[in-house]
């Protein structure tokens, strides 16, 4: 009976743990993000464009088709997934050492005496038999195995943090390759464009040179713009290709090309959701809760380490029985048990190897901190360059479509003016190679701001939601 007081009252003041509790730490958030331009007053401000689904930000069919794809198919994907699974399991296995352990074990024995033996007892034959079960439990009274579970519970959260990490990652990523391979087609088409009209100037300016009206340099500069102009064509289909693999690789898939839905210029990202208020990136953004994960698994293994510092008390039993004759095994008669009162065992000399774990504990706790912090830190920026990104690169693209436009109709004027007799056709060629760059700049531009705009939705936390 004092055993079992004895053993009870252990139990009971056995909710205390060493170690520090986690709290979040604090970090100075700013009250908006800066770039975000000036404040709507009558927009909600909780809301954010990384609340969005992806499916809603990216309206494109065969965009959204390439996407789920991905997700089912992706080994980054598919390995999150596991690890997911593998981190879940650990939670079990850590949080078993909580309860008791209980084995059952058997034996049988056939013995057989030597009838030319030193003795002189007759020949003997017998079937002994052992079975019986033995428990171990370890008194979690100082909260090593609680603090070790909690660490590998939060491993397991931060698992599924990077999970969404590795899906977020994913989805933007395609998204923008995407629409790079989008870039390129438009390119290809303006190249293509270009090689055609460049050819008909060649010929109208040979034809010129054949009946004498003009002498032969305009020939030879309408081929050296002709033949630039065919150099960059296999150089697009180049990185067509190469893009195209780089998606089919996203895809999990081996290298094939890749249908296409809209062109490019009719891809609309338009971010009509503010930015939202900046302490909810702290909860939105998946490698900000990963990191965060990771400092509560840090703290929680402070405890643990501590916790080996004090006695270890355990609780061991066995009970079965034993006989010399197999029929009669389990019978009152054979019947033992033996229940040992809790042994303990408390560290003397280890020389400094238990406090140099804890050391070591709190040093892995300080660096998770600084982690998380660098986290948190890093997430403003990317959401501040981004916002200033979509801002001034539209600027750019207004700006890129004035200048195009005004060198297609100085290019225009310049070809009457130099059929009609009035100008060089020098200043043909100039305005032809201007306007061609500046057409190939305006898709670039074009595609860079539909990139800052899936740049600004991943800097928000968007893109691991997987509703659809």
């Amino acid at each position: 009976m004092r055993t079992c007081l004895t053993i009870l009252l252990l139990l009971l003041i056995s909710g205390c743990a060493v170690g520090p509790d986690y709290y979040r730490p604090g970090y100075p958030v700013p009250e908006t993000f800066r770039g975000e331009g000036p404040p709507i007053p009558t927009r909600p401000a909780e809301t954010s464009f990384g609340d969005v689904q992806w499916f809603e930000v990216f309206k494109d069919p065969k965009l959204q088709e390439l996407i789920r794809i991905a997700l089912a198919e992706n080994y980054d994907v598919q390995i999150a997934a596991q690890r997911v699974l593998a981190a879940r399991e650990q939670v079990t296995i850590q949080r078993s050492y909580l309860f008791p352990t209980l084995n059952a074990l058997g034996q049988l024995e056939s013995i057989r005496t030597s009838e030319r033996g030193l003795t002189t007892i007759p020949r003997r034959e017998r079937l002994a038999g052992l079975a019986y079960g033995d428990l171990s439990w370890e008194l979690d009274f100082f909260g090593r195995l609680r603090r070790a579970t909690e660490a590998a519970r939060a491993e397991f959260f931060a698992s599924e943090e990077n999970q969404k990490f590795v899906i977020q990652t994913l989805v933007t990523e395609l998204a923008w390759a995407y629409f790079e391979l989008l870039s390129l087609d438009q390119q290809l088409e303006i190249s293509q464009r270009t090689v055609k009209v460049r050819e008909e100037s060649l010929k109208l300016v040979q034809a010129r040179f054949d009946y004498g009206w003009d002498s032969q340099p305009p020939v030879l500069m309408t081929e050296n713009l002709l033949y630039g102009a065919r150099a960059v064509v296999p150089d697009l289909k180049r990185a067509i290709e190469q893009k195209e693999n780089q998606i089919s690789t996203l895809l999990g898939r081996n290298p094939e090309g890749i249908k296409r839905g809209k062109p490019l210029l009719q891809q609309y990202l338009t971010v009509s959701v503010p930015p939202g208020l900046p302490s909810s990136l702290l909860e939105r953004r998946p490698d900000i809760r990963f990191a965060e994960e990771n400092l509560v698994a840090a703290n929680a293994r402070i405890g643990e380490a501590k916790a080996l510092l004090f006695p270890n008390i355990r609780i061991t039993g066995v009970a079965g029985w034993e006989s010399a004759a197999l029929k009669s095994l389990f019978t009152g008669p054979a019947s033992f048990w033996d229940i040992l009162s809790p042994s303990v065992v408390q560290p003397i000399f280890t020389a400094g190897r238990l406090r140099a774990g804890v050391r070591a504990a709190e040093a892995e706790q300080q660096a998770a901190l600084l982690t998380y912090k660098k986290a948190i830190q890093q997430a403003f920026q990317e959401v501040s360059d981004s916002l200033v990104a979509v801002r001034r690169l539209r600027e750019v693209r207004l700006e890129a479509e004035k200048q195009v436009e005004a060198l297609t109709k100085q290019t225009d004027l310049a070809n009457q003016r130099y059929f009609g007799g009035v100008t060089p056709y020098l200043e043909v060629l100039d305005s032809d190679r201007q306007l061609f760059e500046a057409q190939l700049t305006l898709t670039q531009i074009q595609a860079n701001e539909l990139l800052s705009i899936i740049a600004l939705y991943r800097a928000l936390g968007g893109g691991w939601q997987t509703g659809l």
